[in-house]
């Protein structure tokens, strides 16, 4: 099962590929992804039209990069949040979406 094969839970829950550890992290996250996702979406608005990249939402709340990338797609998915076309570099010397409160 793909994260769109269960529509029914996802973005509500977190999603998962085709794999058993996929899965597993999917199922492991559960209880934590809501607070998570509150705390993306409360640095997010509280950076208004600055906006803010995955690295500076993670820095924002907390949070690694790997907890907080899911739970933006999960915000882009119910329309919380949206890509605002630009792009800051990152770390890694790539440029990165800027994330904006839809």
């Amino acid at each position: 099962m793909d994260i769109f094969e269960h529509r029914e839970r996802y973005p509500d829950h977190p999603g998962y590929q085709r794999t058993d550890t996929s899965r597993a992290a999917a199922q492991s996250m559960a209880g934590s992804a809501g607070v998570l996702r509150a705390a993306v979406l409360g640095a997010i608005r509280a950076a208004g039209d600055r906006g803010l990249t995955m690295e500076e939402v993670a820095d924002a709340t907390g949070y690694g990069r790997h907890s907080v990338q899911p739970r933006t797609s999960e915000l882009r998915e119910t329309g919380d949040i949206r890509d605002s076309g630009d792009r800051r570099l990152l770390a890694s010397g790539r440029k990165g979406i800027v994330w904006v409160a839809a």
